[in-house]
């Protein structure tokens, strides 16, 4: 295909449903490489094969390898947008050529989409603040301090929306100083430079956020670097990635709020022949590996939000957190 640059990641497997791409921004975290998998198991288990082409978190490549894509006529196209507003007109291009698309953890909302599934992303933002509420309180007596929130790429929805959910929460106490700064590309080496840079000027940040667990691998690079020890400095990030839990058991980190990843990819699998076959998606509560999970239907159309929950180092070995790395035994159940 034209889209040279694209890695091929996964041979198909022999199944009768078709073949489904799934367009991954980039493998540069664990959360990433895990959807590859997480996606391609539950998928096998309701009957279809699927291919993964990495953009390599280059928006013009994505765009060029939706149109190659497009060109092959697969059974459905996942997407999980480099850029959401920039993969727009490829999202239409696809349905008009009949094409079911889904969007899976990036949400687009300026174009139609045949489901959508993501975190509660918003929610994610509101148990970190309830999380820095309960820091901030042990630490300082009080709700008050300072925070370095360190955002992933600003082209994404996923972390403007954790900022938004965080920041609506934490208008609530006046005392606390946040700053706050883009980590371009999600690229953990700015993530380590905003932090390096911050604790300069403001040498009395209590907690540094980052809105992704690769972003916080980087964070304490830099607090070490500066030679602070566990503890001198709270960490907490966003995803649940296996890196996030050992910072955990190692104390660096005190709060790793979960992106429900095995579940957020069953899913998509347990709704894809409803999508293929153009079928309407109820709207209301389902079962998703035991979270409860919400379906609406946007002006975006049908999609389903699922709950994510605080890692602490008391539950930080519970199996059913993604970042354990013990995916789900029970195979998942079409939705009918």
């Amino acid at each position: 295909m034209a889209a040279s640059g694209a890695a091929l990641l996964s041979p198909a497997y022999a199944q009768d449903k078709g073949t489904v791409y799934y367009m991954v921004p980039t493998l540069l975290d664990e959360f990433q490489t895990g959807s590859v998998s997480a996606l391609e198991m539950f998928l096998e288990q309701v009957g279809y094969d699927m291919t993964t082409l990495n953009a390599d978190n280059k928006t013009d490549l994505q765009q060029s390898q939706m149109n190659d894509v497009i060109t092959l006529a697969p059974t459905a196209i996942i997407l999980a947008a480099v850029d959401f507003n920039a993969l727009a007109p490829s999202v239409d291009a696809a349905r008009a050529a009949g094409i079911p698309v889904i969007q899976f953890d990036r949400q687009i909302s300026s174009t139609v989409s045949d489901f959508t599934s993501v975190a509660g992303t918003i929610e994610i933002g509101y148990v970190a603040a309830q999380e820095v509420e309960r820091l901030l309180t042990e630490k300082n007596g009080g709700v008050k301090g300072k925070v370095l929130q360190v955002l992933g790429d600003p082209g994404d929805p996923y972390t403007l929306d954790i900022q938004k959910g965080f920041e609506e929460k934490m208008a609530a106490f006046p005392e606390v100083t946040i700053i706050s700064q883009p980590a371009m590309m999600w690229e953990a080496s700015n993530a380590g430079t905003i932090v390096s840079d911050q604790l300069l000027a403001n040498p009395d940040i209590d907690i540094v956020f980052s809105h992704a667990a690769h972003l916080s691998v980087a964070a304490v690079a830099a607090l070490e670097s500066a030679g602070k020890q566990p503890g001198d400095v709270l960490v907490m990030s966003s995803n649940g990635a296996p890196v996030a839990l050992q910072l955990i058991r190692d104390g660096w980190m005190q709060v790793e709020v979960e992106q429900p990843l095995y579940a957020q990819a069953a899913a998509v699998a347990m709704f894809m022949d409803k999508i293929v076959a153009k079928e309407p998606i109820e709207p209301g509560e389902y079962d998703v590996l035991g979270l409860t999970s919400a379906v609406t239907v946007e002006d975006w159309g049908p999609t389903i939000k699922i709950p994510g929950a605080a890692v602490t180092a008391e539950n930080v070995d519970d199996p059913a957190f993604w970042g354990n790395g013990q995916p789900p035994a029970q195979p998942i159940t079409p939705v009918e």
